[in-house]
C-alpha cells in the first residue's frame, strides 16, 4: 500500500480559494487512482473527488462540480484538490484515499470508499462568514 500525507488545509473565508496536497510515498504511485473524500461536524463522510490513475478522468461530486478541480503530478507523486469560491458547507476534514485499479473498472464506482485501500489522516478546512 501508499502513504498518504495531506497539507494546505486552514482557515479561510467565503469566496476564497485553496489548494490541498496529498503526498504519496512510493515508486508505484502511478498505478494508483486517486480520491478526496471529507466529512464535516456530526455528517458522515463523503465523496468530494477523484482521478484515474492515467488521469484522463476526473469525478465530481455534484455539490463541488464547477467548484473543485483535482490533479495528479506523477512526477512528484502528489495529487491536488483546488478548491475556489468556498462556502460554508465545504468546511469538513478533507482526505485523500488512494486504490491501484484500471481506468475502466474506477470508472464505476470511484465514490466507494470501502474500494479505498489506502488513506491519509486528514487536514482541517474551516470556511467562515
Amino acid at each position: 500500500q501508499v502513504q498518504l500525507v495531506e497539507s494546505g488545509g486552514g482557515l479561510v473565508q467565503v469566496g476564497d480559494s485553496l489548494r490541498l496536497s496529498c503526498a504519496a510515498s512510493g515508486r508505484t504511485f502511478s498505478i494508483y487512482a486517486l480520491g478526496w473524500f471529507r466529512q464535516a461536524p456530526g455528517k458522515e463522510r463523503e465523496f468530494v473527488a477523484a482521478v484515474s490513475r492515467s488521469g484522463d478522468s476526473t469525478y465530481y461530486a455534484d455539490s463541488v462540480k464547477g467548484r473543485f478541480t483535482i490533479s495528479r503530478d506523477n512526477a512528484k507523486n502528489t495529487v491536488y484538490l483546488h478548491m475556489n469560491s468556498l462556502k460554508l458547507e465545504d468546511t469538513a476534514v478533507y482526505y485523500c484515499a488512494a486504490r491501484p485499479v484500471s481506468d475502466t473498472y474506477f470508472s464505476r464506482n470511484y465514490y466507494l470508499q470501502s474500494t479505498y485501500g489506502s488513506w491519509g489522516q486528514g487536514t482541517q478546512v474551516t470556511v467562515s462568514s
